[in-house]
């Protein structure tokens, strides 16, 4: 492993993606560093002079472990666009946006060969992939504990041709070195999914760190967290990885193109059918009812994608309205102060 004090740009992950953000005149002093930790109210970087601790000059929340920011030894003075940028609506009944992580190049999914493997939620998280940008890959733990994990690789490749499903011993070196090509050379791979399905044992074998893991109930193959905040860590094939507390919860909201992507065969057949607002229940010339029919779409798929829209398009409003109310009580304030300054003129 390269020692963190000799990296150069392009050991963290630098590309001409982020180059092209420079402005040689305003950005000459500053210099760049990657976010490998979100703090209350500090940002822990790495950059070619090694860690350092930085202010940072938005919010916290408004960063991401993962990001790239501009440094001038104190504060982090610019955040720069990301390549890729995982978001979803935070837990619960908040009308905000949550970052989970920035600039991931491969998105590992990771499940079990066993309850835990869920057809829903690897859709959600494929559907995260795609709206990001990242490339998909379906990590299935304790493969050693059945008899046919082949059938695991079918189901999951089968949701989608981006889809790359690997069946693993998380806890057998050699099977995890299978996952070396996705986190080497400056690669960065993000570990999602549930707790309990094995994503320290993962990162414990591809860091080389030696993090507590906890077991499962037997009854539900569920877990406890293990993970509770996201670092970016180096492995010691060149590259990165970032991992992620276990999600109760993945909600969508502003994924309408990576839904899309994901059902793009549902999406085929609605183009197909006789009249443009389709709802593809009862009408004449419905082209995904007639696949339903004849075997061709699982009805459960469809149900899946019409759950998925209506959430995302709720979710996606509710940020809108969210965010509009925001701009207007921004706006409020301005006038306030502008009339107060007249007022004392």
């Amino acid at each position: 492993m390269i020692p963190l004090t000799d990296l150069t740009l392009a050991d963290l992950g630098w590309s001409a993606f982020f180059a092209r953000q420079i402005d040689d005149e305003d950005d000459a002093p500053l210099t760049p560093a990657r976010v490998t930790e979100v703090q209350r109210d500090r940002l822990r970087v790495l950059g070619t002079a090694g860690a350092q601790m930085l202010i940072p000059a938005e919010t916290a929340g408004a960063y991401a472990v993962g990001d790239w920011v501009l440094s001038d030894g104190t504060y982090a003075a610019r955040r720069l666009e990301a390549k890729t940028d995982l978001v979803r609506k935070a837990a619960g009944h908040t009308a905000t946006a949550q970052r989970i992580a920035a600039n991931v190049d491969t998105l590992g999914i990771v499940t079990s060969c066993n309850a835990d493997f869920n057809v829903a939620r690897l859709e959600r998280y494929l559907a995260l992939a795609a709206t990001a940008g990242c490339l998909p890959l379906v990590i299935l733990t304790k493969a050693d504990q059945t008899e046919d994990d082949r059938s695991y690789i079918r189901e999951a490749e089968r949701l989608s041709p981006m889809v790359t499903a690997l069946a693993l011993n998380a806890k057998d070196p050699d099977e995890v070195a299978r996952l070396h090509p996705w986190c080497s050379d400056g690669q960065t791979l993000a570990l999602v999914g549930s707790s309990g399905v094995g994503k320290t044992t993962l990162r414990n074998a591809l860091t080389g760190s030696a993090e507590a893991t906890q077991g499962i109930r037997e009854d539900d193959a569920k877990g406890r967290h293990t993970t509770t905040f996201r670092s970016l860590v180096p492995t010691p094939t060149g590259g990165w990885l970032i991992d992620t507390p276990g999600m109760r919860e993945l909600q969508l909201a502003d994924m309408q193109e990576g839904i899309a992507e994901v059902f793009d065969d549902v999406l085929e057949l609605a183009a197909q059918c006789k009249f443009r607002n389709c709802a593809h229940d009862s009408e004449p010339g419905c082209a995904v009812q007639a696949a339903v029919a004849d075997g061709t779409l699982d009805p459960d798929r469809l149900t899946r994608w019409r759950k998925l829209e209506a959430e995302d398009a709720h979710n996606s409003l509710t940020l809108a309205e969210a965010r509009a109310k925001d701009k207007s009580f921004g706006k409020m304030v301005k006038s306030v102060m502008a009339d107060k300054t007249r007022y004392k003129r």
